[in-house]
């Protein structure tokens, strides 16, 4: 990819001249703050054409998601902090470092036969891991274990992550079952919350809360990240309910004047078909 560089460098003086006294007003008055649900919403478009399978869009959807770094970078770079080109470079370096089975300190690749390579893909992600777990332990910012956690991960992402994190040294459930144990006492809690008294709503929302903390933890023990799960069942629901309204409208029946037994009966018709 020879030209990925030159394209690159015209990315970043696109970027600058949108952000120049002769450009575009909207992209000036941006902020990092302002930024944020863009940054977001590019993430989600580049998993989602990767879900579809569509090339043409993930093409698209990676140089819009590029975009949004640079655009960050140019504004950090106007207020004196830091530069494009030093992203860039840190994430070279971190890349090499994490990654002694592939680079030597100088940034040699290591000779095929060379013992420090990995054996597998398993081996591979233990030192990086290992890797990972030092640098955080040089940290002033990570002194715990969970200190480099963002908080602005989705909440089911964040849950799984805290679980694998907190795992790692040994804080965790033996098995799915004991799980799965976990999950019917914190339904039972919600229950019981749900059951009347004072305070209903707040218990409710906690007990709710520790339950979908323990499904993500479920998960993350057979191998499941939730995000991509619960999307999928999302994607399956919207699909299905369309048919169900499509073939209700082809009978004459709009949604609104459907009854929920005919609705019950189209959506078991979809999915049995």
């Amino acid at each position: 990819m020879p030209d990925a560089g030159a394209q690159f460098d015209k990315l970043v003086a696109v970027m600058r001249t949108l952000r120049s006294p002769e450009g575009c007003p909207w992209d000036r008055e941006q902020t990092l703050e302002s930024l944020t649900p863009f940054v977001l919403e590019e993430a989600y478009e580049v998993i989602d054409a990767i879900e579809r399978g569509d090339v043409d869009a993930l093409k698209e959807e990676i140089g819009d998601h590029i975009f949004e770094g640079v655009f960050l970078a140019q504004v950090a770079a106007e207020a004196g902090q830091f530069t494009i080109d030093d992203s860039v470079r840190h994430v070279v370096e971190k890349l090499v470092r994490r990654h002694p089975h592939v680079f030597q300190e100088d940034g040699v690749v290591h000779d095929a036969a060379s013992k420090a390579r990995a054996p597998s893909a398993e081996a591979a992600l233990a030192r990086w891991n290992s890797q990972k777990a030092q640098e955080r332990g040089q940290s002033d910012e990570s002194s715990t274990a969970l200190g480099t956690l963002p908080k602005g991960l989705p909440a089911l992402l964040r849950a799984y992550k805290i679980g694998k994190r907190v795992g790692a040294v040994g804080f965790d459930w033996e098995n799915t079952t004991d799980v799965v144990a976990k999950i019917e006492e914190e339904v039972a809690e919600l229950k019981d919350a749900l059951s009347g008294g004072e305070d209903v709503a707040n218990r409710a929302e906690e007990e709710m809360g520790d339950l979908l903390f323990a499904i993500a933890n479920l998960s993350r023990k057979l191998g499941i990240e939730p995000e991509a799960a619960l999307r999928k069942a999302n994607e399956k629901f919207t699909r299905r309910f369309t048919e169900v309204e499509a073939n209700l409208k082809g009978r004459g029946r709009r949604l609104e004047d459907a009854t929920l037994d005919e609705m019950e009966a189209e959506w078991k018709r979809v999915k049995e078909g």
